[in-house]
Order: structure tokens, then sequence, then C-alpha cells
């Protein structure tokens, strides 16, 4: 509490004098986002009005803004919105989570931001950093947005729209090329095609060699990619009232995946080699992997609106289908639980020799500390002579492979009907359907050296022996009503918003009945061991109120109350998981932590209060905001390795108490020189938690403890036809631990396994402690500056200037004695060109 009271303190003080452009209501608008007095206009609630008149926190960035900042897609936002933080991509291209004051999106579960896009709900997690088209506006809604989007909406909502076709032949074109071989460029066009009807068509592509290189095979294949996109974008007249909107979108990721590193975390250890017990912070990434990791990402939806005005009411109805397929290979884990060592099935015995033969033949080589290849793949600890302890992602065959997959197609639509305003009573109603089929897939393999099978099952015999599956599908079938009412009284308004959500899903395996692990001889599903495997259902429902009250005094000021009710389903983990935990962990080494196949749908509780305004003719704008929020049954993701595999689960944390701060101002010094800020405080605390009952009292994991936002903006005429841009925006990110297990001891795999190895060791040495495992505060700084010359633009930018080493994420594995880490991104210096016509 008392770090909470110094920064905000801190906070006000250092932006008295210096108040982003961008990201707050202050951004220069362009003219789709203006009206008479340049008021931005925002659409976050499903209806234009002043963002002023919104009593709700909303980060806006107009075209003007997106063009000066450089920003595209999510990460890009994030990075410019206070209270708001991103992981994206460390695993894989759709692998995204969005945390918005403290809610967050847990991995393999649903959002906890919504994602609209041009009106029309996209529902894949996997899109939500995908570049989505040729904006025009992006807006940030803060709190809980349920009663109007329903699912996946608890933390917040990214409301982006892009280019509508206009009246005359226009279009642009941009270009940038950076250092590590980082090419992008965008290109889109706008012309009608008659007296009522117009197109757009947008493209996207970009390239790189990525930050850094796998120095075992000598490449960049660390976190290299190639990414395109096709947009396009028909709207037409059908009649003076009835407009029609069909949009549709293809893109194709090619690139690398799975850039962690892992880090041990064990103090007794440490006193024989120091990394052993190693600071997350402190971290040399370093790779030499054997298998050149993969991602592939193929997204397609297309969709069609219809909005006809009935004079004082609109209907809108919009139908949407959507099919993203994700596939990744990578370098396995199993090496130091010697999974590879026997073959139950002769058939398999190919994968042994390989690993005992590249184990001999790379003895000595030097891989990431503290590991350490001898002359067997036996781990040390039985072998203390010529053993090795390989840590993850080894030059050796002994690691194995691993293959993923997630394919998901979805059909979604919704009709709705609103007054068009203009009374002191505004309202709307609607119903919302959507149904989901998803299969994914987690397969473990033998290495032989001949690569990785994009198959998910492959018999005994073959190059690449599978010896663990997961693999289920998923049906889901959503069913909401809703509606909001809004009624004005002189200065005052009232809002009621209301949505009633059902949620249908079942789940079924699709391992093969009967298949064995070739090398352990038991299921090649390890659930199976504890009983056959059946569908399951389960039905999740949420009624979600929002009530909001608006009191403006004068046109520039807003003082604003809301509270609602946020909701995401529930689901299920690979069936067994619950059995595999308990007796790898529970049983074995005493560990404090349960699992369940089915994890509970999360429901949060909300209140925000706060007050937005300007000053001196919209020269100075503030925004304080002041939010609290309880969340039952925080959805929560836990990485598990083991001699079984790898086991990725959703849990449920019972009981979070959220609250915090957040300042927003900017001040236009004199004509075009701005100068922009703004402040995010949050406390967490962790109140109940069956999961993992020992974490009660820490914090909701990836919540940053704090992140600052500090700049300034230059747009200003050099001569007639010569403007000069200079931006520069510093973020600050606080500490954030990404586990619920924080600063806390606990018996690994180790403890289990030392006191019966050659070591005899009392089992305590094996301990982790996880003090070491928080990020740090990290500040970025991103700069661009240029020149525009009619239609004619050139920019040199530098993203993280200084070059700031800092960690994407931390995936603390608690009984491996360990995190797998991922590192952020390192300085991108680039020169860029752009035109418009």
């Amino acid at each position: 509490m008392r770090q909470f009271q110094l920064l905000t303190a801190a906070s006000f003080i250092s932006l008295a004098v210096a108040a982003p452009a961008a990201a707050q209501s202050n951004s220069a608008p362009d003219t789709a986002a203006e009206e008479d007095d340049n008021a931005i206009i925002v659409t976050a609630r499903r209806q234009n009005e002043r963002l002023q008149d919104v009593p709700a926190s909303v980060t806006v960035l107009t075209a003007d803004a997106l063009q000066k900042t450089g920003a595209q897609n999510a990460a890009d936002f994030s990075q410019l919105t206070p209270g708001v933080t991103i992981v994206t991509g460390t695993a894989e291209a759709g692998d995204t989570q969005i945390n918005i004051r403290g809610i967050n999106g847990a991995r393999d579960a649903e959002s906890s931001v919504a994602l609209v896009v041009d009106g029309i709900l996209k529902t894949n997690t996997a899109q939500l950093n995908q570049n989505q088209g040729t904006l025009r506006q992006v807006e940030i809604l803060k709190g809980p947005q349920g009663a109007l989007y329903g699912r996946n909406a608890a933390a917040g909502a990214i409301v982006l729209q892009t280019i509508k076709p206009s009246d005359v032949v226009e279009g642009g074109v941009r270009a940038s090329y950076a250092n590590d071989s980082t090419f992008e460029g965008t290109a889109y066009i706008s012309s009608p095609l008659g007296d009522n009807i117009g197109l757009v068509a947008s493209g996207y592509y970009r390239t790189t060699d990525g930050f850094f290189r796998n120095d075992f095979l000598d490449a960049d294949v660390v976190d290299d990619q190639e990414v395109w996109s096709v947009d396009g974008r028909l709207i037409a007249n059908l009649g003076e009232a009835t407009e029609l909107d069909v949009k549709a979108r293809y893109s194709q990721l090619r690139g690398a995946s799975i850039n962690f590193n892992s880090s041990f975390h064990i103090p007794a250890f440490g006193g024989t080699n120091p990394a052993f017990f190693e600071d997350v912070n402190d971290h040399p990434f370093v790779y030499n992997g054997n298998i050149r990791p993969t991602n592939e990402q193929d997204s397609f939806d297309i969709s069609a609106k219809v909005e006809h005005d009935f004079g004082d009411m609109t209907l809108t109805a919009w139908a949407l289908y959507s099919d993203v397929d994700q596939l990744l290979t990578a370098d396995g884990t199993s090496a130091d639980f010697a999974r590879f060592i026997n073959a139950a099935d002769p058939a398999a015995q190919g994968v042994v020799d390989s690993c005992f033969a590249t184990t001999a033949e790379l003895t000595g080589f030097p891989v990431a500390q503290p590991g350490f290849i001898g002359q067997i793949p036996v781990p040390f600890i039985f072998a203390p002579a010529n053993g090795s302890t390989f840590g993850a992602y080894s030059p050796t065959t002994c690691d194995g492979t691993q293959l993923q997959i997630r394919e998901q197609s979805d059909i979604s639509a919704e009709i709705r009907l609103a007054s068009n305003g203009g009374d002191a009573l505004s309202w709307q109603i609607g119903a919302y359907f959507l149904n989901i089929d998803r299969e994914t897939g987690v397969s473990i393999g033998g290495d032989t050296g001949a690569g990785v099978s994009e198959t998910l099952f492959n018999a005994p015999g073959s190059s690449n022996p599978t010896s663990l599956l997961l693999n289920d599908e998923f049906d889901t079938t959503v069913y909401a009503v809703f509606g909001n009412v809004e009624y004005e009284w002189d200065d005052l308004t009232l809002g009621l918003a209301l949505r009633y959500d059902v949620e249908d899903r079942s789940s079924e395996s699709l391992v093969p009945a009967g298949a064995l692990d070739p090398f352990t001889g038991g299921p090649i599903n390890p659930g199976l061991a504890f009983g056959a495997f059946s569908p399951v259902s389960e039905t999740f429902k949420q009624l979600q109120p929002k009530v909001s009250l608006s009191y403006q005094p004068s046109p520039d000021l807003n003082l604003y109350a809301n509270w609602g009710i946020g909701f995401k389903s529930g689901g299920f983990n690979n069936q067994g998981s619950s059995a595999i935990i308990d007796a790898n962990f529970v049983q074995f080494i005493g560990a404090d932590v349960s699992i369940n196949d089915v994890y509970d749908k999360e429901v949060s509780s909300a209140f925000e209060a706060g007050v937005k305004g300007q000053l001196w003719n919209g020269r100075v704008t503030f925004d304080l905001a002041g939010y609290y929020t309880e969340i039952d049954d925080m959805q929560f993701f836990e990485f598990f390795v083991g001699s079984f595999g790898l086991l990725r689960v959703v849990s449920n944390i019972d009981d979070v108490e959220v609250y915090g701060l957040e300042f927003n101002s900017s001040v236009e010094i004199v004509e075009g020189w701005k100068f922009f800020g703004s402040v995010n405080v949050t406390e967490s605390e962790i109140k109940a938690n069956s999961s993992r009952p020992s974490t009660v009292g820490n914090e909701s994991p990836y919540t940053a403890d704090y992140t600052i936002n500090l700049g300034t903006e230059i747009d200003t005429p050099m001569s007639d036809n010569v403007d000069l841009i200079v931006r520069a925006d510093y973020r600050i990110t606080g500490p954030t631990s990404f586990h619920s297990f924080q600063d806390q001891t606990s018996p690994t795999l180790f403890s289990g396994l030392l006191p019966g190895s050659a070591l005899a060791l009392p089992a305590s040495v094996g301990d982790a402690d996880f003090s070491v495992a928080q990020r740090e505060a990290f500040g970025v700084l991103n700069l661009r500056a240029g020149v525009e010359i009619g239609n004619f633009t050139a920019t040199v930018f530098a993203e993280n200037a200084l070059n700031r080493e800092y960690l994407n994420e931390v995936i603390p594995a608690i009984e491996f004695g360990g995190s797998f880490i991922s590192p952020g991104a390192r300085r991108l210096v680039g020169v860029e060109v752009g035109y418009n016509f």
C-alpha cells in the first residue's frame, strides 16, 4: 500500500509539468473522427458519441496518431495505453494475452478483451495481434464490457475502424527497412465502383531475420518471421436508407516458434554452479537446439453487415465466418527426464541409438548454463561421473520433438435495433449467436535426426515416433440477448445495460484407443492410465449488468461512475490432466497443487469512478480514474513438464482483488508542440486459491505494478510545403510476476529423485526458490523523426532506441524447479517512406 501511495504522488508531480496525445482524447483527429468543434467521436459503446461524454476510461488513437507512432497492431496499441500490457508471440504468433487493470487473458482459455472490427466481434484469440487492414481509428475501452459484447470482454474492448471507400480514388503506400533484414510494407487503394458502391483493398507484408540466432544450427531461426495479408471491403448503398458492408480477409504467417530458454531456481545447486540459482532478469539467452522451430498460421474470415435506417431507429445485422489454423514444431524438453534412453518397443530403438550417439558426439559442447553434455544421456544425479544436464532444447536428439496444432472455425451472427438518438431517451436491443469448432493437439515424438512430422500420431517404426499425444475436439455454442437504455436529465445521464449469455460446451478426446508409448510402454496419453475417456459437456450461464452515471456541469467536464459484471466461460483441459498432476507431483513430491479437468467460468465485478476534462480550449486535457475489481475463479494458465512429457492446463484462482488509480494528461505548449503522459498504479491480492493454497496474499499474475507513459510530439511547418514531425514515446513497465506462486519455495522433481539417486542427497536439496522469477521494471524508448512534403513522407525511427534488454514473458514451471523465459524485442533502427494520393 505504501508503494501505491508513493508511486501515485510521484507520478502526479512528474505529470504536472509534462502531460499520450496519441493515447488520449487530445489526439490530433482525422476527418473521420471529428465534429465541427474537433471533438473525437468514438463508437466503443456501439453508438456515435464524443469521447468526452463516455462515462468510462477510453484511449483513442486517430489516423493521425497511428501514422505518427507507427502503431499497427495490439502490441503497439498496448504500449501506448496506461494500465494495459501484452504478451504475444513467445510460443507462436497467435499466442496473445492482454492484461487490462489486473485482468489477464489466460493462454488456452478465452481472451478477456473483445476485439471489434468495423462493428463486428472477432471470436478467435489468435486474431488479437494480427494486422486488421488500413486503420482510421483505434479505441481501447477499459473495464467490463460484457453487457455490450458478452463473452471475452471482462477486461475491456479494442474497437478498430478501417478505411471506408470514398467518392474519389485515393490510396497510400508505406515501406520501411531496418536492421536484421526487417522489411515492412503496407498499401491500400479506395475507389468508387459506381454511384452507390465503393471498394477498399489493403495489403500488408513483413519479413525479418529476428534478433537472435541459433548457434548450433548457425542460422537466424529463433524469431525470424514472414507474414502477409490482404483485406477487401465493399460498401454499397441499397437505397437511401440501407447500407451493405462486405469484408474479406486472408493472412498467412511462416516463421519460428517457442522462443524460450530455461532458467533454474534451485539454491542448493547454486553453490556448485551459480546458474542453477539464476535471477531470470540476468539470464544470457543462448539457442542451440537441433530442431529448426517453425510456426504456421493461416487465417481467413468473411463478413457481411446490413444497416437500415427507419428514421427514428436503425436495424443492424451481421454475420461472420472465420477459420484460423495454427501449427508449430520445435525441439523438445524431455532430455533431462531420460525419456528417450530406453525403448519398450524395439521398433523405436533408432531414437535411443540416436540419443546416445549425438550425446557422445557433442560431449563438452557449450550449451546454456547450467547445462553440460556428458558422455551419456543419463541425468547427472544418477551418473555423476559421465552423465548430463541438458536443459531444455539441447543440440542432441535426446530432447525429442514437439508438434502443437490449434485449428478453429466459427460462425457468428448478431441482430440489433437501436434508437437514432436526439432524444433524452436512447436504447438498443439485440441477440447474438456463435458456434465454434476447435481441435487442439500436442504431440511429443522421438528424434532420429530426420526432423518433425506434421502428423500428430506416428507409428513406433517411423522417423518421428509419437511418445505422447494430447488431442481433443471442442464444440461451443453461444446464445445471448442484450439491451441497454440511457436517459439524460439536463447535465445528468443514467445508463443501464444488461446481457445474458448461455454457452454450451462439449469435448471429446481423439487419441487412438489402445495406442502405447513405444518408450515407456504406457498409454500414449498418460491420463488413460487412470481410466478410459468419455465425451464431456457443460453449460455456462451468466447475467451481465452494467450501470453508468455521468454528470457534466459543462461540455468540458465529465464526472462519471460505472459498475459492471464481466464474464468468461469455463471449459475443458485435456482429459486426464487432473490425474496426471496428482500422480506425478502431489503423490510423488508432495506438491501443493491441484488441477481439474473442467475449469470454471470467470466472473468479475468492477467499479470505476473518474473525471475527464479539458482546459483552455482543449490545450490541456486530463483524465483521472480509480477502479476496484473482484474476480471470482480467475482463469490462469499453468505449464507442467515431467517424465510424462508436457501438459498445458487452465486452473482457477478462487478470489482475486484488484484496485488502482490511473491518470492521463496532455499539454499543448505552443501550436504544434505537445507533451503528454500517463500513469497507472495497480495493487492486487489473491484472497483464496484452492489450486495452490500457499499463494494466498500474492499478487495477481501477469499484472504490472505500474505503467508510466511519457513523451512529446512536434508537428510544425519548416516551409510552405514541408512539415517537420518528431515523436518520442517512453514506456516504463513495472515489476511483474507471471505466476500465482511468488517469493516462495517448493519441492520439485529433483526433490523426489535425489534421495534415490547416486548422490543420495536429502529431498530438500532439490527444492526451488521462486523469489528470482519476477520480471524487473524496464523502460522502452521509441523515437520517430521525419518530414512531410506534400503527399510524401520520409521518416527515420528507432524502436527500443536504448536497446533495453528485458523479458517478454516468464513461465514458471514450479515443480520443474525453474522457468521458461522469453526475451523482449531488441533495438530496431530503420527508415520509412510513404506516399498518399
